[in-house]
């Protein structure tokens, strides 16, 4: 399977190729960028024990694709990753949008720490909107795109499920 990740959440980051292959006896064969990379993955109650060439990392993720959270070594990185049919659907949807509105919703579970915007308010790609706890760990949500705040669904204080609207951009 072809993936596409980049280690910014943007849509527009660029992406780096990612080529996984199970192989019959249930190893995977990985490249990235074209180079080979030697990969073994093994599920460790809720985390990943991943290996990329030696190098061994516990692993834990939070949220579903394309927006994904990573905590390994006690750091926590967001990222993007789309397969090819999931980047196939997003670019037919996107083609058949007519413009509408821009939502920008949960990547995990949490509580709403901070409120940064306010219906009316400007936005640019990379500001913050809100502040959002999860894990113990405040993380900001951001704009992807340009635009004017529409609604913000959500108040200080208020628990939010993944994939729940936060704020409305148009």
């Amino acid at each position: 399977m072809r993936y596409y990740v980049s280690l910014d959440p943007d849509p527009a980051a660029p992406s780096v190729l990612v080529d996984v292959v199970e192989l019959p006896s249930g190893a995977l064969r990985a490249t990235i960028d074209g180079r080979p990379v030697d990969l073994d993955v093994v599920p460790v109650g809720a985390q990943l024990s991943v290996r990329v060439d030696g190098r061994v990392v516990d692993l834990t993720t939070e949220g579903t694709p394309p927006e994904v959270g990573a905590v390994a070594s006690g750091h926590r990185s967001y990222v993007r990753v789309e397969s090819e049919r999931m980047r196939s659907a997003a670019q037919a949807k996107k083609a058949t949008a007519g413009g509408g509105d821009k939502v920008v919703r949960s990547p995990m579970p949490g509580r709403v720490v901070k409120v940064l915007v306010s219906k009316g308010d400007a936005v640019e790609p990379g500001q913050g909107l809100l502040v959002l706890e999860a894990m113990k760990m405040e993380n900001e949500v951001r704009a992807r795109v340009a635009g004017t705040v529409a609604e913000v669904h959500v108040a200080t204080g208020a628990a939010v499920e993944g994939n729940a609207k936060l704020v409305t951009l148009v």
